[in-house]
């Protein structure tokens, strides 16, 4: 399990250092899966997700986890954002996957810490439906 605190404390530093503002910082209860610090720039804003079973992060458009609205649960758009992976890529602690390696064909085997039987359920077809998901 990766520590939130640690997760928090990553994605504020990695906003100052990239001259953005953590607008806001998404813990969610049961589901989604995965951590959103959502940080804003003056011509963009995106949203740093980390997997709250395993230290893997990526870049991804920000998404709602308001359970008042009606919320969009089906995969995460990834980012191409090469200058904003490097500086994440500098933590030593966590692998950041870029959206071409998300994209990839989901293989169990190269995922084994996900239990077997929501992989059976849910069927993900990508490694990132697989790491960063609304399943219960």
């Amino acid at each position: 399990m990766v520590d939130v605190r640690e997760v928090r404390r990553l994605c504020y530093d990695f906003a100052r250092r990239t001259g953005g503002t953590v607008t806001d910082f998404r813990v969610p209860t049961v589901t989604p899966n995965f951590w959103q610090a959502v940080v804003a720039y003056h011509d963009r804003t995106i949203s740093v997700v980390a997997a709250n079973d395993l230290p893997v992060l990526a870049i991804a458009r920000p998404r709602s986890l308001d359970f008042a609205q009606v919320r969009d649960s089906g995969p995460l758009e990834f980012v191409d954002e090469p200058e904003l992976v490097a500086v994440l890529a500098e933590t030593e602690r966590f692998q950041v996957l870029t959206p071409a390696e998300l994209e990839r064909s989901f293989s169990a085997e190269d995922w084994p810490h996900l239990t077997r039987s929501d992989v059976a359920y849910w069927k993900p077809a990508t490694v990132g439906e697989a790491l960063f998901n609304y399943w219960d």
